[in-house]
Protein backbone atom coordinates (compact mmCIF):
# COMPACT_ATOMS: atom_id res chain seq x y z
CA UNK A 1 0.00 0.00 0.00
CA UNK A 2 1.43 3.71 -0.88
CA UNK A 3 1.61 5.70 1.45
CA UNK A 4 -0.55 8.72 1.93
CA UNK A 5 0.93 12.31 1.05
CA UNK A 6 0.37 15.38 3.89
CA UNK A 7 -2.27 17.09 1.53
CA UNK A 8 -4.31 14.08 1.28
CA UNK A 9 -3.47 13.14 5.06
CA UNK A 10 -4.59 16.85 5.59
CA UNK A 11 -7.43 16.82 3.28
CA UNK A 12 -8.51 13.50 5.35
CA UNK A 13 -7.99 15.51 8.51
CA UNK A 14 -10.48 18.18 7.43
CA UNK A 15 -13.07 15.81 6.07
CA UNK A 16 -13.30 14.19 10.06
CA UNK A 17 -13.22 17.65 11.53
CA UNK A 18 -16.28 18.46 9.45
CA UNK A 19 -17.80 15.53 10.48
CA UNK A 20 -17.36 16.11 14.36
CA UNK A 21 -18.39 19.13 13.86
CA UNK A 22 -21.72 18.10 12.68
CA UNK A 23 -22.32 15.61 15.12
CA UNK A 24 -21.59 18.06 17.64
CA UNK A 25 -24.04 20.18 16.17
CA UNK A 26 -26.72 17.78 15.73
CA UNK A 27 -26.43 16.61 19.75
CA UNK A 28 -27.07 20.18 20.56
CA UNK A 29 -30.28 19.99 18.54
CA UNK A 30 -31.44 16.56 19.84
CA UNK A 31 -30.53 18.40 23.83
CA UNK A 32 -32.24 21.61 23.17
CA UNK A 33 -35.93 19.79 21.88
CA UNK A 34 -35.35 17.56 24.78
CA UNK A 35 -34.70 19.71 27.69
CA UNK A 36 -37.55 21.97 25.92
CA UNK A 37 -40.00 18.49 25.90
CA UNK A 38 -39.09 17.84 29.65
CA UNK A 39 -39.97 21.85 30.34
CA UNK A 40 -43.36 21.09 29.20
CA UNK A 41 -44.14 17.29 29.45
CA UNK A 42 -45.81 18.50 32.67
CA UNK A 43 -48.20 21.06 30.60
CA UNK A 44 -48.77 17.96 28.06
CA UNK A 45 -52.76 17.90 29.13
CA UNK A 46 -53.18 21.57 29.08
CA UNK A 47 -51.47 22.00 25.85
CA UNK A 48 -53.70 19.40 24.09
CA UNK A 49 -56.92 21.13 25.13
CA UNK A 50 -55.31 24.74 24.02
CA UNK A 51 -54.64 22.90 20.54
CA UNK A 52 -58.59 21.29 20.77
CA UNK A 53 -60.49 24.71 21.88
CA UNK A 54 -61.31 25.84 18.76
CA UNK A 55 -63.24 22.07 18.13
CA UNK A 56 -64.76 21.65 21.52
CA UNK A 57 -65.98 24.89 21.82
CA UNK A 58 -68.31 24.17 18.37
CA UNK A 59 -69.30 20.42 19.27
CA UNK A 60 -73.03 19.95 20.34
CA UNK A 61 -74.01 20.79 23.64
CA UNK A 62 -73.45 17.39 25.54
CA UNK A 63 -71.24 15.70 23.13
CA UNK A 64 -66.93 15.70 23.70
CA UNK A 65 -64.05 14.12 22.23
CA UNK A 66 -63.68 10.46 22.82
CA UNK A 67 -60.18 8.20 23.04
CA UNK A 68 -60.59 4.94 21.58
CA UNK A 69 -57.22 3.37 22.00
CA UNK A 70 -55.98 2.34 25.20
CA UNK A 71 -53.34 4.54 25.65
CA UNK A 72 -53.94 7.20 23.75
CA UNK A 73 -55.19 9.92 26.47
CA UNK A 74 -51.39 9.64 27.53
CA UNK A 75 -49.72 9.18 24.09
CA UNK A 76 -51.65 11.30 22.24
CA UNK A 77 -50.67 14.64 24.38
CA UNK A 78 -47.10 12.98 24.49
CA UNK A 79 -46.47 13.14 20.85
CA UNK A 80 -48.35 16.62 20.59
CA UNK A 81 -45.86 17.99 23.60
CA UNK A 82 -42.90 16.12 21.46
CA UNK A 83 -43.58 17.79 18.25
CA UNK A 84 -44.23 21.13 19.49
CA UNK A 85 -40.45 21.06 21.38
CA UNK A 86 -39.28 20.19 17.67
CA UNK A 87 -41.07 23.98 16.70
CA UNK A 88 -40.49 25.94 19.46
CA UNK A 89 -36.87 24.93 18.71
CA UNK A 90 -36.68 25.75 15.28
CA UNK A 91 -34.40 28.91 15.90
CA UNK A 92 -32.14 27.52 17.91
CA UNK A 93 -31.66 24.74 15.06
CA UNK A 94 -31.80 27.12 12.21
CA UNK A 95 -28.56 28.75 14.78
CA UNK A 96 -26.40 25.48 14.60
CA UNK A 97 -27.39 24.74 11.15
CA UNK A 98 -26.11 28.34 10.16
CA UNK A 99 -23.27 28.08 12.50
CA UNK A 100 -21.82 24.98 10.22
CA UNK A 101 -22.59 26.56 6.60
CA UNK A 102 -21.15 29.92 7.62
CA UNK A 103 -17.37 29.63 7.04
CA UNK A 104 -18.28 28.31 3.53
CA UNK A 105 -19.94 31.40 2.49
CA UNK A 106 -18.86 34.81 1.10
CA UNK A 107 -19.40 37.62 3.36
CA UNK A 108 -22.24 39.49 1.27
CA UNK A 109 -23.83 35.69 1.15
CA UNK A 110 -23.34 35.76 5.44
CA UNK A 111 -25.12 39.01 5.18
CA UNK A 112 -27.77 38.13 3.08
CA UNK A 113 -28.80 34.74 4.76
CA UNK A 114 -29.09 35.51 8.15
CA UNK A 115 -32.56 38.07 7.84
CA UNK A 116 -34.02 35.16 5.42
CA UNK A 117 -33.32 32.70 7.97
CA UNK A 118 -34.58 35.16 11.09
CA UNK A 119 -37.71 35.87 8.31
CA UNK A 120 -38.69 32.34 7.05
CA UNK A 121 -39.20 31.40 10.93
CA UNK A 122 -41.26 33.95 11.65
CA UNK A 123 -43.34 32.94 8.69
CA UNK A 124 -43.52 29.56 9.59
CA UNK A 125 -45.03 30.55 12.90
CA UNK A 126 -47.46 33.40 11.48
CA UNK A 127 -48.35 30.30 9.37
CA UNK A 128 -49.47 28.16 12.14
CA UNK A 129 -51.36 30.90 14.10
CA UNK A 130 -53.48 31.62 10.73
CA UNK A 131 -54.24 28.05 10.49
CA UNK A 132 -55.44 28.20 14.52
CA UNK A 133 -57.20 31.26 14.66
CA UNK A 134 -58.75 31.72 11.49
CA UNK A 135 -58.84 28.04 9.60
CA UNK A 136 -59.78 25.92 12.13
CA UNK A 137 -63.05 28.19 13.28
CA UNK A 138 -64.14 27.94 9.61
CA UNK A 139 -63.05 24.13 9.18
CA UNK A 140 -64.89 22.81 12.38
CA UNK A 141 -68.07 25.01 12.17
CA UNK A 142 -68.70 23.62 8.60
CA UNK A 143 -67.91 20.35 9.55
CA UNK A 144 -70.05 19.85 12.75
CA UNK A 145 -73.10 21.51 10.75
CA UNK A 146 -72.73 19.40 7.63
CA UNK A 147 -73.28 15.95 10.01
CA UNK A 148 -76.03 13.77 8.89
CA UNK A 149 -79.07 13.49 11.16
CA UNK A 150 -79.21 10.78 13.71
CA UNK A 151 -74.91 11.17 13.54
CA UNK A 152 -73.45 12.40 17.01
CA UNK A 153 -70.20 14.69 16.04
CA UNK A 154 -67.76 12.63 18.52
CA UNK A 155 -64.27 12.90 17.06
CA UNK A 156 -61.18 10.91 18.05
CA UNK A 157 -58.29 12.85 20.10
CA UNK A 158 -55.62 11.04 18.16
CA UNK A 159 -56.95 11.45 14.77
CA UNK A 160 -57.93 15.70 15.62
CA UNK A 161 -54.14 15.67 16.61
CA UNK A 162 -53.39 14.26 13.15
CA UNK A 163 -55.33 16.46 11.57
CA UNK A 164 -54.82 19.73 13.13
CA UNK A 165 -51.00 18.35 12.92
CA UNK A 166 -51.44 18.45 9.51
CA UNK A 167 -52.80 21.50 8.85
CA UNK A 168 -49.79 23.44 10.86
CA UNK A 169 -47.04 22.09 8.78
CA UNK A 170 -49.28 22.63 5.32
CA UNK A 171 -50.01 26.47 6.53
CA UNK A 172 -46.22 27.07 7.98
CA UNK A 173 -44.79 25.65 4.58
CA UNK A 174 -47.24 27.62 2.68
CA UNK A 175 -46.16 31.10 4.72
CA UNK A 176 -42.65 30.26 2.66
CA UNK A 177 -43.48 31.16 -0.28
CA UNK A 178 -42.44 34.81 -0.35
CA UNK A 179 -38.62 33.61 1.06
CA UNK A 180 -38.46 30.58 -1.44
CA UNK A 181 -39.30 33.41 -4.70
CA UNK A 182 -36.90 35.65 -3.14
CA UNK A 183 -34.41 33.23 -3.18
CA UNK A 184 -34.56 32.37 -6.82
CA UNK A 185 -34.81 35.54 -8.04
CA UNK A 186 -31.13 36.40 -5.51
CA UNK A 187 -29.52 33.15 -6.86
CA UNK A 188 -30.31 34.16 -10.64
CA UNK A 189 -32.84 31.50 -11.45
CA UNK A 190 -35.43 33.71 -12.57
CA UNK A 191 -36.73 37.27 -12.60
CA UNK A 192 -39.77 39.40 -11.28
CA UNK A 193 -41.29 39.54 -14.62
CA UNK A 194 -40.73 36.08 -15.24
CA UNK A 195 -42.24 35.40 -12.23
CA UNK A 196 -44.81 37.58 -13.12
CA UNK A 197 -46.02 36.16 -16.44
CA UNK A 198 -46.38 32.61 -14.79
CA UNK A 199 -49.01 34.18 -12.51
CA UNK A 200 -51.58 32.04 -13.85
CA UNK A 201 -49.83 28.72 -13.61
CA UNK A 202 -49.09 29.37 -9.75
CA UNK A 203 -52.54 30.29 -9.11
CA UNK A 204 -53.22 26.51 -10.55
CA UNK A 205 -50.57 25.07 -8.71
CA UNK A 206 -51.33 26.25 -5.24
CA UNK A 207 -54.89 24.80 -5.49
CA UNK A 208 -53.24 21.57 -6.32
CA UNK A 209 -50.90 21.85 -3.04
CA UNK A 210 -54.37 22.94 -1.34
CA UNK A 211 -55.56 19.66 -2.58
CA UNK A 212 -52.40 17.73 -1.81
CA UNK A 213 -51.29 19.14 1.77
CA UNK A 214 -54.43 19.92 3.12
CA UNK A 215 -57.99 17.36 3.89
CA UNK A 216 -59.97 16.29 1.50
CA UNK A 217 -62.66 19.65 1.99
CA UNK A 218 -62.90 22.53 -0.69
CA UNK A 219 -62.67 25.08 1.99
CA UNK A 220 -59.49 23.90 3.73
CA UNK A 221 -58.25 23.67 0.31
CA UNK A 222 -58.87 27.07 -0.50
CA UNK A 223 -58.05 28.30 2.36
CA UNK A 224 -54.54 27.45 1.92
CA UNK A 225 -54.36 28.68 -1.88
CA UNK A 226 -55.67 32.02 -1.57
CA UNK A 227 -53.13 33.11 1.01
CA UNK A 228 -50.12 31.18 -0.83
CA UNK A 229 -51.62 33.73 -4.30
CA UNK A 230 -51.30 36.40 -1.88
CA UNK A 231 -47.50 35.66 -0.59
CA UNK A 232 -46.48 35.36 -3.65
CA UNK A 233 -47.27 37.99 -4.96
CA UNK A 234 -45.47 39.28 -1.83
CA UNK A 235 -42.50 37.30 -2.89
CA UNK A 236 -42.63 39.18 -6.22
CA UNK A 237 -42.44 43.15 -4.93
CA UNK A 238 -39.57 42.13 -2.23
CA UNK A 239 -37.73 40.36 -4.68
CA UNK A 240 -36.95 43.25 -6.76
CA UNK A 241 -34.87 44.24 -4.33
CA UNK A 242 -32.66 40.72 -4.26
CA UNK A 243 -32.16 40.93 -7.83
CA UNK A 244 -28.34 40.34 -9.06
CA UNK A 245 -27.08 43.79 -10.45
CA UNK A 246 -24.81 43.69 -13.97
CA UNK A 247 -21.99 45.62 -13.02
CA UNK A 248 -19.18 45.85 -15.50
CA UNK A 249 -16.78 46.63 -12.71
CA UNK A 250 -17.29 43.52 -11.06
CA UNK A 251 -18.41 40.78 -13.56
CA UNK A 252 -18.84 36.81 -11.63
CA UNK A 253 -17.54 34.76 -14.53
CA UNK A 254 -18.81 31.26 -14.97
CA UNK A 255 -16.10 28.05 -15.07
CA UNK A 256 -16.88 28.64 -19.03
CA UNK A 257 -16.11 32.18 -19.67
CA UNK A 258 -19.58 32.62 -20.49
CA UNK A 259 -19.68 36.43 -18.80
CA UNK A 260 -16.45 37.68 -20.00
CA UNK A 261 -17.28 36.21 -23.41
CA UNK A 262 -20.25 37.85 -23.66
CA UNK A 263 -18.78 41.28 -22.33
CA UNK A 264 -16.47 41.30 -24.54
CA UNK A 265 -18.74 40.39 -27.58
CA UNK A 266 -20.59 43.50 -25.99
CA UNK A 267 -17.30 45.52 -26.13
CA UNK A 268 -16.92 44.50 -29.72
CA UNK A 269 -20.04 45.20 -30.95
CA UNK A 270 -20.09 48.66 -29.70
CA UNK A 271 -16.52 49.44 -31.19
CA UNK A 272 -18.12 47.79 -34.61
CA UNK A 273 -21.06 50.90 -34.10
CA UNK A 274 -18.77 53.97 -33.11
CA UNK A 275 -16.84 52.49 -36.49
CA UNK A 276 -19.36 52.32 -38.73
CA UNK A 277 -20.93 55.87 -37.31
CA UNK A 278 -16.99 56.88 -37.81
CA UNK A 279 -17.08 55.48 -41.39
CA UNK A 280 -20.57 57.48 -42.26
CA UNK A 281 -19.68 60.60 -40.93
CA UNK A 282 -16.09 60.63 -42.48
CA UNK A 283 -17.87 59.26 -46.24
CA UNK A 284 -20.24 62.81 -45.43
CA UNK A 285 -17.61 64.67 -44.87
CA UNK A 286 -15.93 63.07 -47.68
CA UNK A 287 -18.88 64.28 -49.83
CA UNK A 288 -19.36 68.06 -48.55
CA UNK A 289 -15.60 68.46 -48.72
CA UNK A 290 -13.34 66.96 -50.61
CA UNK A 291 -9.45 68.07 -48.91
CA UNK A 292 -8.92 64.86 -47.16
CA UNK A 293 -7.60 62.00 -49.50
CA UNK A 294 -8.41 58.35 -49.22
CA UNK A 295 -4.90 57.58 -47.33
CA UNK A 296 -5.54 60.60 -44.92
CA UNK A 297 -8.78 58.84 -43.79
CA UNK A 298 -7.51 55.56 -43.59
CA UNK A 299 -4.85 57.21 -41.27
CA UNK A 300 -7.53 58.51 -39.17
CA UNK A 301 -9.83 55.32 -38.96
CA UNK A 302 -6.73 53.58 -38.18
CA UNK A 303 -5.72 55.79 -35.35
CA UNK A 304 -9.58 55.81 -33.77
CA UNK A 305 -9.42 51.88 -33.73
CA UNK A 306 -5.82 52.16 -32.21
CA UNK A 307 -7.67 54.17 -29.60
CA UNK A 308 -10.39 52.06 -28.87
CA UNK A 309 -8.35 48.82 -28.75
CA UNK A 310 -6.52 50.63 -25.75
CA UNK A 311 -8.78 51.19 -24.03
CA UNK A 312 -10.71 47.77 -24.18
CA UNK A 313 -7.25 46.63 -22.83
CA UNK A 314 -7.16 49.20 -20.00
CA UNK A 315 -10.91 47.72 -19.15
CA UNK A 316 -9.89 44.21 -18.94
CA UNK A 317 -6.89 45.06 -17.17
CA UNK A 318 -8.89 46.90 -14.32
CA UNK A 319 -11.47 44.07 -14.60
CA UNK A 320 -8.64 41.52 -14.01
CA UNK A 321 -7.41 43.69 -10.92
CA UNK A 322 -10.66 43.43 -9.38
CA UNK A 323 -11.32 40.32 -9.50
CA UNK A 324 -7.88 39.44 -7.82
CA UNK A 325 -8.44 42.07 -5.14
CA UNK A 326 -11.82 39.92 -4.51
CA UNK A 327 -10.12 37.10 -4.51
CA UNK A 328 -7.57 38.28 -1.84
CA UNK A 329 -10.28 39.82 0.37
CA UNK A 330 -12.01 36.17 0.39
CA UNK A 331 -8.84 34.10 0.98
CA UNK A 332 -7.98 36.60 4.16
CA UNK A 333 -11.81 36.02 4.83
CA UNK A 334 -11.39 32.10 4.71
CA UNK A 335 -8.27 32.21 6.86
CA UNK A 336 -8.00 35.32 9.46
CA UNK A 337 -11.84 35.01 10.79
CA UNK A 338 -12.40 33.23 14.17
CA UNK A 339 -12.93 29.42 13.50
CA UNK A 340 -16.54 27.94 14.96
CA UNK A 341 -14.80 26.25 17.71
CA UNK A 342 -11.36 25.74 19.41
CA UNK A 343 -10.23 22.76 17.49
CA UNK A 344 -9.40 24.63 14.72
CA UNK A 345 -5.35 26.04 15.80
CA UNK A 346 -3.48 28.79 14.01
CA UNK A 347 -1.61 28.25 11.02
CA UNK A 348 2.02 27.44 11.31
CA UNK A 349 4.88 29.57 10.41
CA UNK A 350 5.82 27.88 7.27
CA UNK A 351 1.74 28.33 5.83
CA UNK A 352 1.50 32.29 7.22
CA UNK A 353 4.44 32.92 4.91
CA UNK A 354 2.85 31.26 1.83
CA UNK A 355 -0.08 32.65 2.73
CA UNK A 356 1.24 35.70 2.87
CA UNK A 357 3.05 35.55 -0.27
CA UNK A 358 -0.45 34.48 -2.15
CA UNK A 359 -1.61 37.25 -1.02
CA UNK A 360 0.76 40.21 -2.11
CA UNK A 361 0.40 38.42 -5.49
CA UNK A 362 -2.94 38.26 -5.63
CA UNK A 363 -2.93 42.09 -4.53
CA UNK A 364 -0.25 42.67 -7.05
CA UNK A 365 2.10 44.21 -4.68
CA UNK A 366 4.71 40.99 -5.31
CA UNK A 367 7.37 41.07 -8.44
CA UNK A 368 5.17 39.49 -11.35
CA UNK A 369 8.39 38.21 -12.50
CA UNK A 370 10.70 35.64 -10.70
CA UNK A 371 14.31 34.57 -11.74
CA UNK A 372 15.37 30.53 -11.68
CA UNK A 373 18.62 30.10 -11.40
CA UNK A 374 18.24 26.57 -13.45
CA UNK A 375 22.43 26.11 -14.21
CA UNK A 376 24.26 27.51 -10.91
CA UNK A 377 27.56 26.38 -12.03
CA UNK A 378 29.96 28.99 -13.39
CA UNK A 379 29.83 28.60 -17.14
CA UNK A 380 33.60 27.35 -19.10
CA UNK A 381 35.37 29.87 -21.45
Amino acid sequence: MSELTSDEIKSEQSFVSHLIELRDRLLRIVLAVVIIFIAMFGFANDIYHFIATPLMELLPEGQSMIATGVISPFLTPFKLTLIFSFYIAIPYILYQVWGFIAPGLYKHERKMVIPLAASSTLLFYIGMAFAYFIVFPIIFAFLTNTAPEGVEVMPDMKDYLDFVLKLFFAFGVAFEVPIATILLVWMGTTTPDKLREKRPYVIVGAFVLGMLLTPPDMISQTLLAIPMWILFEAGIIFSRFFVPKDDDDDPSPTSDGSSSTKRSSNIKSGSKQKHASTVKSADKSEESDDSLSEDEMEAELDKIEAEEASEESKEREERARKRARRAADNVRMDHYEPPISERYGPLDAASEKMLDEELDLMDGTAETETKVNTDPKPKQD
